[in-house]
């Protein structure tokens, strides 16, 4: 979600400090702004839009000073404005934050009845206003920050500097990261590590429930009672990424077809190519010894669990529950210790996820996190952590977060199935085989399909609405495949279970409706084709997404047929995932829709 930087330096800040939030566009936002103080007195510039926007202002109307704060807007309270970007200014006090204060309107509403006046429709202006007020009372800077945090509830990551305090900033979290970066003479913060990667690689992780004191010459560590906690620093991954498009035109097209190389890595993770076998595991997570497996996760994530589902059920004969975190967490649903559950995050910050988590070990459940961030929270308070060692996404539309998510819980999955006697020597040798060619088959899939996408994708861009189907591992691809083309073109799109086509969706069909449906030539494939059959029936437009096999196998007429290598069923997921990706992708850049930053959407949801 929103975008957080902070410096106390010995240098002007404004132009490190938005050089910082453009290594956080990822995360989605619509509005930017910069507070610095100078001369004992706090400025500011704000901007809608991208933040070539305020670099523009900044260039017109300089802001000086050694010590600021800045933040990338994605909105919640309030339209997408000026007026409601940060940060906000009341009598002396600057605030930026990401997340909801959920009390926000009974705040309000006193401090209005005290005579404050409000300039903006945001959440945030509560916190500033209460801040301002509680330094009228006499306060000092430490003692009003922990008065506000001890009215304030919901999601946050606040971050305030005082007019008459040219020396530190103040921050606090409880939800949404904050990320305290170590220097030389210089201290600062951001939302994610990747912001402070310029500047540091010694980062410390705020909890829940952490206020930070941060000047030139180190942090303080309280909690909100003013109590001093201490907190490890530990050496950041982040700078080791570098964040650049390269020669391609969007991060989406490049993590597209940067997906056989990290694949690559991703398994070596896992398995070991001499022997095809997958690597002992080494976590608190015994799968031979548990009796179910939940999993929750939110998005594209849940996605790559339901594939899982499939997978731990089929392979490790081990009972999955799964359901999206945000209803996950408010189900209730009876979990014993003898089960263990996954969470799968590429943020691995996701709140609804998280508290999904939480829910689990309560219950006693041991916790598994399949993330990409191994220092992000879903990861630090899980019994084990599978990493997915994607890299930075930056496209908002996942896709190499999502195959590698699937490659991790492909090898899992086999893993748990040798531990548990399902699975047997010979079965893994085979299996961990295919994994291990699947980067080369990738590779030349991406290189073959993608003159015939591109030009099949000018054809879709005309349509407004797009039907997907699968069966087995294929139906969350046909889910992927309409999330993906709505996300980033705004084409309405469904995807179904294809034995689903006569209980409703089949009343949609007509020529105006372009059906893809996603079939290997595998045991479901017969039962699609006759689901075919009933769409080219009513003058359905088909297109269809199979291998060698079942183009061959297939005589129904489609407004095209996109033909992948014969491939075995465990690494079909991954290898179907790559056509769905360009799909949407070259029909959106057709369409001449932001690919990377659709709108309304974020990277990493740190809010429910």
């Amino acid at each position: 979600m929103c975008g957080i930087v902070g410096i106390v330096g010995q240098e002007p800040v404004a132009g490190r400090l938005v050089d910082a939030l453009r290594r956080l566009e990822y995360r989605g936002y619509d509005s930017a702004g910069v507070a610095t103080i100078h001369d004992g007195r706090l400025d500011r510039r704000r901007a809608g839009g991208k933040l070539f926007n305020l670099e523009k202002k900044l260039d017109e109307e300089p802001l000086p000073g050694i010590i600021g704060i800045a933040h990338t807007r994605w909105a919640t309270h309030g339209v997408p404005n000026v007026t409601n970007a940060h940060p906000h200014f009341v009598d002396g006090v600057a605030v930026v934050h990401n997340g909801i204060i959920e009390n926000f309107s009974e705040l309000k509403d006193e401090l209005v009845s005290d005579g404050a006046v409000f300039e903006s429709q945001t959440d945030t202006e509560v916190v500033a206003h209460l801040l301002a007020k509680y330094r009228r009372e006499g306060m000092s800077q430490r003692q009003a920050m922990l008065a506000m945090l001890n009215r304030v509830s919901g999601a946050y990551a606040l971050v305030v500097i005082f007019q008459d305090d040219p020396n530190t900033i103040m921050a606090a979290r409880f939800g949404p990261p904050l990320a305290i970066g170590h220097g030389r003479g210089e201290m600062f913060l951001g939302s994610d590590a990747i912001a402070l990667a310029p500047f540091t690689t010694e980062i410390t992780y705020l909890v829940d429930g952490d206020c930070a004191i941060m000047t030139r010459n180190g942090v303080e560590i309280i909690d909100y009672d003013g109590k001093p906690l201490v907190r490890k620093s530990q050496i950041s991954q982040a700078a080791a990424f570098m964040v650049d498009k390269g020669n391609h035109r969007h991060f989406m097209e490049k993590e597209i077809y940067e997906q056989p190389e990290i694949i690559s890595h991703a398994l070596g993770h896992y398995i070991d190519f001499a022997s095809h076998t997958v690597k002992p595991n080494q976590s608190d997570i015994d799968f031979g010894a548990v009796s179910g497996l939940a999993i929750s996760a939110c998005g594209t994530a849940y996605l790559s669990g339901l594939v899982g589902k499939y997978w731990f059920e089929r392979y490790a004969r081990l009972p999955v529950e799964i359901d999206v975190a945000s209803e996950f967490r408010y189900r209730e649903l009876p979990l014993s210790p003898s089960q263990a559950a996954l969470f799968i995050s590429q943020s691995g910050e996701t709140a609804d996820t998280l508290a999904s988590l939480r829910y689990c070990k309560e219950q006693g459940l041991k916790i598994g996190a399949v993330v990409n961030v191994k220092e992000s929270t879903i990861a630090r308070e899980s019994d084990a952590i599978f990493p997915i060692l994607a890299g930075p996404e930056i496209g908002v539309a996942s896709t190499k977060a999502f195959t590698c998510q699937l490659a991790v819980l492909a090898a899992l999955a086999i893993g748990a199935g040798r531990a548990r006697g399902t699975v047997t020597a010979a079965d893994e040798k085979a299996m961990v085989k295919h994994l291990a060619e699947m980067p080369r088959i990738m590779s030349r899939v991406l290189n073959e399909i993608q003159p015939q996408i591109e030009a099949l994708s000018r054809e879709l861009s005309r349509f407004k609405d797009v039907l997907y189907l699968g069966r087995g591992t294929s139906y969350p691809l046909a889910l992927e495949g309409a999330l993906k083309l709505k996300e980033i073109s705004y084409i309405h799109a469904e995807g179904y279970a294809a034995g689903e086509l006569k209980h409703g969706p089949i009343a949609l069909i007509d020529e105006y409706m372009p059906v893809i449906v996603i079939a290997p030539h595998d045991r479901f494939f017969e039962k699609t084709i006759s689901n075919m059959q009933e769409v080219a029936a009513r003058g359905g437009k088909i297109i269809f997404i199979t291998d060698e096999a079942g183009a061959a196998a297939s005589k129904l007429p489609t407004m095209a047929t996109i033909t992948l290598p014969n491939v075995d069923e465990i690494i079909s997921p991954m290898i179907y995932s790559l056509p769905i990706q360009l799909l949407a992708y070259h029909t959106a850049v057709f369409m001449g829709t932001d690919v990377d930053q659709p709108r309304n959407l974020a990277k990493s949801v740190t809010v429910e």
